[in-house]
């Protein structure tokens, strides 16, 4: 990774997601009655927790809102929520007032049209491999792996490794 980039990492302290293409692989199942139904992937959500075992903050900016989605972000204790968030950015401005920090402490992982005006303010803009072409060309970090699948969790371990935190964590797990 180049110094460049690695900096962009070591000085994250709030981290926040987009959900559909990004938590989720992006399909969204509706059973007969209309109730949506979602698929996380466990190594995300070990990652989120990874993050605020580290003292990082959590938050999700969604122009989505639904049971499943709720009952997944209170079981990941993700304590910043904006759902049906017609214009992000609005909500990314309201969270940084709220938690007092610099836009260039904030990661934000986006993969679609309405993540680009957060991901052009933020200080590290990360897209899953899978996300559309403008989002992959403004990214600072492109994932190697896809969204909903582990995309968050590789992003997470950059973060800690960046920070010097990655290596404690493994040996105080063994």
């Amino acid at each position: 990774m180049k110094d460049e980039l690695a900096e962009k990492f070591k000085i994250i302290e709030a981290v926040l997601f987009d959900v559909d293409g990004v938590m989720t692989d992006g399909k969204i199942y509706c059973s007969e009655s209309g109730e949506a139904l979602k698929v996380f992937d466990a190594a995300d959500g070990l990652g989120i927790k990874l993050l605020r075992d580290f003292n990082i903050i959590t938050g999700v900016i969604s122009g989505r809102d639904s049971k499943a989605l709720r009952f997944r972000l209170r079981e990941l204790n993700i304590q910043h929520l904006y759902l049906g968030a017609a214009d992000k950015l609005i909500f990314f401005n309201q969270f940084l007032d709220q938690v007092k920090l610099a836009p260039e402490q904030v990661a934000f992982i986006g993969d679609d049209l309405p993540d680009l005006p957060i991901l052009s303010r933020c200080g590290l803009a990360v897209s899953p491999s899978n996300g559309c072409n403008e989002v992959r060309s403004m990214a600072d970090y492109v994932t190697q792996r896809q969204g909903g699948e582990g995309s968050i969790r590789e992003v997470v371990e950059l973060i800690l490794k960046s920070k010097g935190l990655w290596e404690d964590y493994i040996k105080g797990a063994c």
